[in-house]
């Protein structure tokens, strides 16, 4: 299964848009959708299925604000080596990783405790 992070990714101007990453393909749309669409086209995926859970980026119990802190940080250092057409050091590539794993598992245990709450 191919795993997909969507960020949401700040112009100059302060104007937002989203940016879909996947190993080493990425693409960038207006909306988390339209990011998430190019993405897929480049991918080559004929069929994508998933559950998508939209998050708002803020720290939780799952994830909390140095995590979240350090993975934009080091999103942001990701970026700016695959711009410049080169990779991260072995052991900030770990750590994103890792990240990125940890994220992985707090969606997961979010949607657990969502899932957990009565019906409103």
């Amino acid at each position: 299964m191919t795993t997909v992070a969507i960020l949401p990714i700040y112009d100059a101007s302060g104007n937002k848009s989203y940016r879909a990453v996947a190993g080493d393909k990425q693409s960038i749309g207006k909306t988390a959708g339209q990011a998430l669409d190019a993405l897929t086209t480049e991918l080559g995926e004929n069929e994508f299925s998933a559950l998508l859970l939209l998050q708002n980026f803020h720290p939780d119990q799952f994830f909390g604000v140095e995590q979240l802190s350090r993975l934009s940080e080091l999103m942001d250092m990701w970026r700016i080596a695959q711009d410049e057409g080169r990779s991260l050091p072995k052991e900030m590539q770990a750590e994103l990783d890792n990240l990125v794993e940890a994220e992985l598992k707090a969606a997961t245990n979010r949607s657990a405790s969502l899932l957990q709450q009565p019906n409103q």
